[in-house]
């Protein structure tokens, strides 16, 4: 999956809940959506390198849902998605106080 599928799938997910809610690292200042909303981002590779070559290409990849308190249907629509698509992941949570918001990150493998 390239990050322009994983950017599609994420717009389809909750028939369509975050369509033109899926942006890359961030939504203009003054352009964010309502929460919910999805932020992704390339963050380093994983190449399997041998020989002075690199034999098969993978990306990290983050996938940041930002809501105003725990939103476990999307967070179950993210996940049910990845597994469908037989993306490997894992899920970490963290509170923003500055922002008054919610972040689960999960870091998925391209």
């Amino acid at each position: 999956m390239t990050l322009s599928q994983l950017k599609t799938a994420l717009e389809t997910i909750s028939n369509g809940a975050f369509q033109n809610k899926v942006a890359y690292r961030f939504f203009p200042a003054d352009g964010a959506p309502q929460l919910p909303f999805i932020c992704i981002m390339e963050t380093q590779t994983e190449n399997f390198k041998a020989d002075s070559k690199v034999y098969l290409k993978r990306q990290n990849v983050y996938i940041e849902l930002y809501s105003a308190q725990k939103d476990q249907t999307s967070e179950a629509a993210i996940e049910a998605m990845l597994d469908t698509n037989q993306l490997i992941w894992d899920k970490a949570e963290e509170y923003i106080p500055s922002e008054e918001m919610l972040e689960v990150v999960y870091e998925v493998i391209l």
